[in-house]
């Protein structure tokens, strides 16, 4: 019998935006016409209006110096960005979700599952299971709390055109949801430039505004920049819209309490065939994606079907690794 998820939300899968909607700027004397400005651009909260420079809010149409200054001084009356005791933020990270990856071994590995209010990183060659345990967590981001879900929808931005709602359908058979209601909650969106990325980032924040996601997919982040920006001539603009790009991700995780989930690629290393270098590959983006994902996981092939994770880089967790299996319900453990 399958289950079916229910359209709303459970109260505690999702932080309370509405004592810090935009919206409340008009408390302080800010009008509706310049709010729904800052919401086209993909600014929803009072939060999100204090983490953007004034460089980026002078390049809204309509938008000038004295009611950048205005609406400044409104949102930090709204949301306070100052100092807070490590006490409060260990209350506050009490609300984080951790979304079950359907895999035992690899949940164990990652303390409960993917994270929200975090960057989570998986780079590796193709045919090691990236895409796949994006698929399966399109599915397990929707299950109750309980179950090691989110309990919210999800958002897939597709850079390469590997998005299969086929899979979709096997993989919530497997847990037991409603296929077509499961597909109705991934919003998905394929990405052909890094100015349609961004584009497509702004608007996600404005769906999530709007209704509850647990999950924002990027597979993968570094496809277009690559095509967009090519030789090194073109590498240090490259790096500094790349940089942009994650900033913006890791913002939206903050406000809406949402996991985010990307993909990397990989590349040789010349230097890597040296007698102290154990694998000449290395994940795409250089400093810039070290530095802006929270939880960098390195998947590559093991013995037979096997695939094997290994925590490259993280604040949290231990330098540890596991092995998982790639099924027709997607992730899973080798003994399943």
């Amino acid at each position: 019998m399958e289950k079916e998820i229910d359209t709303e939300m459970e109260d505690n899968s999702q932080m309370d935006l509405s004592s810090t909607s935009i919206d409340r700027l008009q408390e302080h004397n800010i009008n509706m016409a310049d709010i729904n400005k800052l919401k086209a651009a993909g600014i929803c909260t009072a939060k999100g209006l204090l983490m953007v420079t004034r460089k980026e809010l002078l390049s809204i149409k309509g938008i000038s110096d004295q009611k950048i200054d205005k609406m400044i001084e409104a949102a930090q009356k709204i949301e306070s960005l100052g100092f807070s005791s490590a006490s409060s933020i260990m209350e506050k990270r009490k609300h984080i979700r951790r979304i079950t990856t359907g895999s035992h071994n690899l949940d164990s590995l990652l303390h409960g599952g993917i994270e929200s209010m975090a960057i989570t990183e998986a780079f590796g060659e193709f045919r090691t299971g990236k895409t796949q345990l994006s698929h399966t967590l399109c599915v397990t981001a929707q299950l109750p709390n309980s179950q090691g879900g989110g309990y919210g929808k999800v958002i897939y931005i597709d850079t390469e055109n590997t998005f299969r709602p086929e899979r979709i359908r096997e993989i919530s058979k497997r847990f037991e949801l409603d296929e077509n209601q499961t597909l109705d909650n991934i919003l998905v969106a394929r990405a052909y430039t890094v100015d349609h990325l961004n584009q497509l980032l702004m608007a996600a924040a404005s769906k999530m505004y709007e209704d509850n996601y647990s999950l924002m997919i990027v597979d993968s982040i570094m496809a277009p920049f690559r095509v967009d920006y090519t030789g090194r001539g073109e590498l240090s603009e490259r790096q500094q819209v790349l940089g942009k790009t994650l900033s913006r991700l890791l913002k939206i995780a903050e406000q809406f309490n949402v996991a985010v989930f990307m993909t990397n690629q990989v590349m040789s290393d010349p230097g890597g065939n040296t007698a102290f270098a154990c694998d000449p590959r290395k994940p795409v983006g250089g400093n810039i994606v070290a530095h802006a994902s929270t939880t960098r996981l390195y998947f590559r092939k093991g013995k037979g079907e096997q695939r094997v994770c290994k925590i490259y880089d993280s604040p949290l967790l231990p330098e540890s690794e596991c092995t998982f299996c790639l099924g027709d319900g997607g992730v899973c453990d080798p003994n399943d």
